[in-house]
């Protein structure tokens, strides 16, 4: 089938190739038993718990139960971060029940065999399992069950939930199993929902661009219901249109609930040896024997044993024998006790049906350790299992060589230091440095890193740079899925695999916030390590002059500054040479995310030495002095100074400050997180809490970004961007700095003015603290 076709299957279709121990029959049967017990095993978590999302688990397990037992998705649930298993990502977050679900009844099975037959071929890791005791914490604080899909549950590999986040980093994930030669895939499930924000239209193009038909896999649960309207209200329909407009193979399902025809279905995809991006749409209904159909169904439960509720588990008691616990009666919500105990016996239950059918159990098994045993024990691959690249002591500050910084007198922008360390990353690390720009490679300088290994097609599997057009969301996302990819040998405790770099104009950097919040989070809780991404604020500031003010980025860069502490590094080098002290400086640290925030103009390197100012390499410990106090003179002040025209404006004015006498301490600051890494000695030294009290800052960002070095007491001697609440308008870097009133004049007038009435503020400050 050719690139941009579709074909579709009924249950009428040929005869499946499936395992030979296991007719098409006995398969479907044994998988339709599986799937009745997670669709009830859905219903009691979401109504002894009250919460969650059942019309879109229910629409869903059938796919998911075809695809984890039929061995398209080749991996070993045993050991479910192993690095050659195929990868599974849930776009749908919201339908985690439904993975809980299955995947407690595939465990229990080997619990079940391993009792049996005492077979360690039947042992697994229960820390990265969903057992069925688990379930009862579906949705509870501390549970290993969240309400959505995080990479703490073990058969997932991205966090997800938000629309259209997922996609994304799937696909990063696909890249990075293709870059290091992994043979592995990666399979999507997402809803048609997600499949709406405009995001899945950047992600489509990026799969087309990139053709990685054989390491990416997308299904599709279209039931055509959203959370509040049908979709096809509003979008085109039927969802082929799509994706055969992106140049996608498509595979439909028109009886998607039907096991033979996801299953020939998934034949079709896993069969299909070519480079094009394709794609299993099954046509389902959200809410299927649930009682309640389409978007009504999608996010509330019925009520805790209400009638409702006891009505869909008649047909599974019918059909198995059984009778659950307090059948058709009512329980006292606020009894908790009462309420955890009945979950479990109704858990207990529904696994009843499998401890007593012995053939399920070995069928179960069997599939499992089948699609276990197509998973390579090992691989050549393009990364070193043994070792992080990124940790070679070529990369450490004290060894960086010396064609990577700019001699004094040099007219250099700080952006091109970017590339030439990039560059040099790569040449260390055999090209794991993987980059992204929003069609600004040149002029972001972000093109260098690849200079050596070109730009990443289906010509060069192993190019470093993704060739994306004005796709923000996608390269953030991208990225994060290549970062979280480890493929160590004990991936709990190292890293191996590859980093990127994400990047777009300080203005637009926001449109890149979301994927890197859930890759922070994932960070964060997730059983194995990540790596790192570079997250790139370029052309910010008023020096981006000439595009006025539509792209200037004064205030869209405080986005980087919205996460937890340690979880991200912001760097704010103001010349040249401090980029690559400070990126490599990062590098070590062990937060997932860098923030480097870069400027357009190229100004003079200064000469540090001739002016007395500290070394660029001190740029590494996040705060440096630019002047010290004259300690034979009255202090006046602390200046704390951020940004390339700013500093470099105030360096010009240093001879006028010492022939006015204003014995003020000037502080670079160029990373509050680096910064407070330092030991107390230093960070006393160099801007303690006593400078704070008597300091002004100075930026050409807003002083919201200041937040870490401002005294909002001294604010009304701030020189920022904002100074007067108001957009900057364009025009040249000159013009625009003195409308911001950051020129050396006016630098030097404010510093004047804050040294000089330094009595009468202090006095203020101390009259604050009286009234307190």
């Amino acid at each position: 089938m050719e690139s941009g076709s579709s074909s579709s299957v009924s249950s009428g279709s040929t005869t499946l190739e499936l395992n030979a121990r296991y007719s098409l029959e006995e398969t479907i049967t044994h998988m339709q038993v599986v799937s009745d017990m997670a669709d009830q095993l859905i219903d009691i978590m979401l109504n002894y718990r009250q919460s969650g999302h059942p019309g879109g688990s229910r629409s869903k397990i059938r796919i998911l139960t075809a695809l984890f037992l039929s061995g398209r998705m080749r991996y070993d649930i045993r050991r479910p971060k192993f690095s050659f298993n195929d990868r599974f990502v849930l776009g749908a977050g919201h339908t985690i029940p439904s993975i809980y679900a299955l995947v407690s009844i595939l465990y229990e099975a080997l619990r079940l065999k391993h009792r049996q037959t005492g077979d360690e071929a039947y042992r697994f890791d229960p820390h990265l399992a969903i057992l069925k005791e688990d379930l009862v914490g579906f949705r509870r604080h501390g549970s290993k069950l969240p309400g959505h899909a995080e990479t703490t549950t073990g058969v997932i590999h991205a966090n997800t939930g938000p629309s259209g986040h997922g996609f994304p980093i799937a696909v990063g994930i696909a890249l990075a199993l293709d870059l290091a030669q992994c043979p592995a895939r990666v399979w999507f499930l997402e809803g048609e929902g997600g499949f709406t924000p405009g995001g899945t239209h950047e992600t489509e193009n990026a799969l087309w661009a990139a053709q990685l038909g054989k390491k990416f896999i997308v299904l599709e649960d279209f039931n055509d219901a959203c959370i509040d309207r049908i979709v096809s209200e509003v979008i085109p329909c039927p969802p082929t249109i799509q994706w055969e407009a992106h140049g996608w193979t498509v595979r439909e399902a028109v009886e998607g609930m039907e096991l033979k025809s996801i299953l020939e279905v998934l034949k079709q995809l896993d069969e299909d040896e070519s480079e094009a991006p394709k794609i299993g749409v099954f046509h389902t209904l959200k809410g299927r024997e649930y009682g309640v159909i389409g978007p009504p169904s999608h996010g509330k439960p019925h009520n805790l044993n209400s009638p409702e509720f006891w009505e869909t588990k008649k047909e599974f008691q019918k059909k198995y024998g059984i009778r659950f616990s307090g059948f058709g009666e009512g329980i006292d919500a606020s009894d908790e006790k009462a309420i955890r105990r009945q979950f479990t016996e109704n858990v207990n239950v529904v696994m009843g049906v499998l401890e007593r059918n012995q053939e399920l159990v070995d069928f179960i098994c069997h599939s499992l350790l089948a699609a276990a045993m197509q998973v390579p024990k090992a691989a050549a691959l393009r990364v070193d299992r043994k070792v992080n690249a990124f940790e070679d002591e070529r990369l450490r500050v004290e060894h960086l060589p010396s064609h990577l910084f700019a001699m004094p007198g040099e007219k250099r922008a700080n952006r091109e230091a970017l590339g030439l360390w990039g560059q040099y990353v790569n040449r260390v690390t055999g090209g794991k440095l993987i980059s992204f720009a929003a069609d600004l490679s040149g002029s972001l300088n972000i093109r260098p890193i690849s200079a050596d290994f070109g730009i990443y097609n289906t010509n060069n599997r192993t190019g470093t740079e993704f060739p994306s057009v004005i796709t923000e969301f996608f390269n953030s996302g991208a990225s994060a899925g290549i970062a979280s990819t480890n493929f160590a040998e004990n991936p709990e405790k190292s890293f191996s695999g590859f980093y990127a770099i994400h990047g777009t104009y300080g203005s637009f950097v926001y449109l890149g916030y979301g994927p890197m919040r859930v890759f922070s989070q994932m960070a964060q809780d997730s059983p194995i390590r990540v790596g790192k991404v570079i997250y790139l604020a370029g052309h910010s500031g008023p020096e981006t002059a000439d595009d006025s003010r539509t792209h200037f980025g004064i205030f869209s860069p405080g986005v980087t500054q919205l996460f937890p502490e340690g979880q991200i590094i912001n760097l704010v080098p103001w010349e040249f040479n401090e980029v690559p002290v400070v990126l490599s400086e990062a590098l070590q640290q062990r937060a997932p995310i860098i923030a480097l925030h870069l400027t357009r103009p190229a100004i003079t390197i200064p000469d540090r030495g001739a002016l007395g100012v500290a070394s660029h390499m001190e740029a590494r410990k996040g705060a440096y002095l630019i002047r010290p106090y004259d300690e034979n003179a009255p202090k006046m002040g602390v200046v704390v100074v951020q940004g390339t025209s700013t500093t470099d404006n105030l360096l010009r004015i240093l001879p006028r400050l010492r022939d006015e006498g204003l014995n003020v301490k000037i502080v670079a600051a160029v990373s509050a997180e680096l910064f407070m890494l330092q030991d107390e000695d230093y960070r006393q030294r160099i801007y303690s809490q006593g400078d704070r009290l008597d300091s002004m800052i100075i930026t050409n960002a807003s002083r919201k970004l200041m937040s870490a070095w401002f005294n909002p007491l001294n604010e009304e001697y701030a020189l920022c961007a904002d100074r007067d609440n108001r957009w900057r308008t364009g025009g040249t870097v000159t013009e625009v700095l003195a409308e911001a009133q950051l020129s050396e004049d006016h630098i030097l007038e404010g510093i004047r003015r804050f040294a000089l009435e330094r009595k009468s503020r202090l006095e203020r400050i101390k009259r604050e603290f009286d009234l307190v």
